[in-house]
């Protein structure tokens, strides 16, 4: 088994296996209040996950690559629909639950990932945030477009959070002209443990269009709800 020091979504979910999770896992940051997340959301069904992610798997097709798999909810429907699914991950102790289940995994940073070609890739529950910041985005997005066949698509999704810096006016109190609003930093914590401090972008719809544009990818916005979005990328 492996050392969950600096894994807590490993011990999240081997928590919940024991039926011990009488915690919630907590992701600081400096810019907003903490967030909470019960542990059993990343065990949620088919039937209750949001309408957002219900809709971006009847859009994965052929060779799937799950990126950052969590508790492997997405990737075992897929499985169950026999589509074939892939998962990554940095977190050892969700790869170690995933091959118990009977799922390829592997524990792979994205940015790690070479010389191999998928049909789908999926970065869900704010997704993009891989990104990490606006000015990698771009980077980014040349990645994906290396990785996907001819006609591949990226499924993913996002939210727009400007509405964090609103006033009461319909003004804004910062400067969005400034620091892109959307790069955030994390750190994602579990009972003792925490994980590394992280970044994480939350992009905006027309600044992603305009981005994955210019690398030659085809852009639709799929589903919008409130400032969340999913969007489809084709190569």
């Amino acid at each position: 088994m492996s050392d969950s020091k600096n894994d807590p979504i490993g011990r999240a979910i081997r928590d919940f296996l024991a039926n011990t999770h009488d915690e919630n896992i907590i992701v600081k940051s400096s810019l907003c209040e903490d967030d909470v997340i019960p542990v059993v959301y990343l065990f949620r069904s088919e039937q209750n996950l949001p309408e957002l992610e219900k809709i971006a798997l009847t859009l994965c097709k052929g060779k799937i690559l799950d990126v950052g798999g969590g508790a492997g909810v997405h990737a075992r429907i897929l499985s169950s629909q026999n589509k074939s699914i892939e998962i990554i991950d940095t977190s050892e102790g969700a790869i170690e639950y995933h091959k118990e289940l009977g799922l390829k995994s592997r524990v792979l940073d994205f940015f790690d990932l070479k010389n191999e070609y998928f049909d789908t890739l999926l970065f869900l529950m704010n997704g993009l945030g891989i990104a990490k910041k606006l000015q990698n985005l771009p980077n980014f997005l040349i990645h994906c477009y290396d990785l996907l066949n001819l006609g591949g698509t990226v499924i993913a999704d996002s939210t727009d959070i400007n509405y964090l810096y609103e006033d009461e006016d319909g003004g804004y109190w910062v400067d969005l002209n400034n620091a892109y609003y959307g790069n955030f930093d994390f750190q994602m914590c579990y009972k003792d443990i925490c994980g590394e401090p992280f970044d994480w972008l939350y992009v905006d719809f027309d600044t992603l269009k305009k981005e994955a544009e210019k690398i030659g990818f085809s852009v639709e916005k799929i589903f919008e709800e409130e400032n969340q979005y999913l969007v489809k990328l084709t190569k």
